[in-house]
């Protein structure tokens, strides 16, 4: 008999902090993010002053997300 183990990938949470800060601006950006990141897998504070955009996902970088929403017409910084 063989056992084949495979461990869970282990989630990483990256914040970032953007000029997204309405729904109009969600609604921009939304195609970029799902396509790079999934769409279950991000969200964005735009009750905080600094408009977190966090993103959870075992498989993206910080330069994926960066370029998906630079690409999108906003700015974002890393908070990690």
């Amino acid at each position: 008999m063989v056992f084949c183990l495979t461990k869970n990938p282990v989630m990483s949470t990256l914040r970032f902090k953007t000029t997204i800060n309405c729904g109009g601006c969600i609604k921009a950006v939304t195609p970029a993010l799902n396509k790079e990141v999934g769409p279950a897998n991000w969200q964005v504070d735009t009750a905080n002053p600094d408009k977190i955009l966090t993103v959870t996902s075992d498989q993206v970088s910080v330069d994926q997300v960066l370029k998906a929403v630079e690409q999108a017409g906003f700015e974002i910084t890393p908070l990690n």
